[in-house]
C-alpha cells in the first residue's frame, strides 16, 4: 500500500500527483475539469488496481493568487475492507493548496486527504510540497510528501521524497522520476523509478511509462494513459 498520485502527474514529473490547473487568467477563478483512463493506476511502483484499467476523473479551481483546490478520484481495487468483507472500490483526492513563484523558483504546497468511501480506516491526510525550476525545455522538480501518525496509518507516520527531471519540449515530453518512501507504508525503505513520455493532442494528452519499484510485493509495468481537460 502507498500514498496516491495520478499517473498524469507522474507522466508530467509533478510528484504528487496531482492534477492542479495552471494559473488563472483573467477571470478570478479558473475551472479546470479532466476525465482520464489508464491501463493501470500506479503510484510510487505499486498498482492500486491490481494491474487492471482505471477510470479517473477531476475538477480543479484556482484563483487568480495562486490558491487553488481540487477533487480527484480513480477506480482502485477493493481496499479497506471491514468486518462486511466490503471495502473502498473508489478513491478520492480532495486538496487545498497554493502554486507560484518566490525567488525564481516554481513552488507548490499543499493539505491533501486520501478518502476511501466504503472503506473501513483508511482515510488520511498528507502535507506535499514541491520545488522546480525551468531552463529552456527542461524542468526539474524537487518533492517532499509527510504523512502524521494516524489511524489510517496505524498510528505511524509516513515520509516520501523524490526527484524528476523533464524535457517539455513540443511536441513530445520525456521524463525521469525517482523516489524513496520510509515509514507506515514502507517500513524498511522502498525505491521507485519511471520513465514516461506524452504527447498533446490538443485538449486530449497520450502518455506511456515504464513503472518499477524495490518492492518485494510489487512488479515492474508498463502504464498507457489518455487525459482529456477541459
Amino acid at each position: 500500500m502507498s500514498i496516491r498520485v495520478p499517473i498524469s502527474a507522474v507522466l508530467a514529473c509533478a510528484g504528487l500527483g496531482s492534477p492542479v490547473a495552471a494559473a488563472a487568467q483573467a477571470s478570478p477563478v479558473a475551472v479546470e475539469l479532466e476525465l482520464g483512463v489508464v491501463s493501470d493506476y500506479r503510484f510510487r511502483g505499486l498498482s492500486l488496481s491490481d494491474e487492471q484499467p482505471a477510470l479517473q476523473a477531476g475538477v480543479t479551481a484556482t484563483l487568480a493568487n495562486g490558491a487553488y483546490g481540487y477533487v480527484w478520484g480513480s477506480t482502485i481495487d477493493e481496499y479497506g475492507a471491514g468486518a462486511d468483507g466490503k471495502g473502498a472500490k473508489v478513491e478520492v483526492d480532495m486538496v487545498l493548496g497554493w502554486a507560484g513563484s518566490l525567488g525564481g523558483l516554481d513552488l507548490d504546497a499543499s493539505a491533501q486527504i486520501y478518502a476511501y468511501p466504503g472503506g473501513t480506516d483508511v482515510t488520511y491526510v498528507e502535507f506535499p510540497l514541491t520545488v522546480s525550476r525551468a531552463a529552456g525545455a527542461w524542468r526539474w522538480t524537487l518533492g517532499a510528501a509527510y504523512a502524521p501518525a494516524q489511524t489510517a496509518l496505524d498510528d505511524r507516520d509516513n515520509g516520501y521524497g523524490w526527484a524528476a527531471l523533464a524535457w517539455e519540449g513540443a511536441p513530445v515530453q520525456v521524463s525521469v522520476r525517482a523516489g524513496y518512501e520510509d515509514g507506515a507504508y514502507a517500513p524498511s525503505g522502498k525505491w521507485d523509478w519511471s520513465v514516461g513520455v506524452s504527447r498533446a493532442f490538443g485538449p486530449v494528452t497520450a502518455g506511456l511509462a515504464y513503472v518499477d519499484s524495490d518492492d518485494a510485493a510489487g512488479s515492474a509495468g508498463i502504464v498507457a494513459s489518455l487525459t482529456a481537460t477541459f
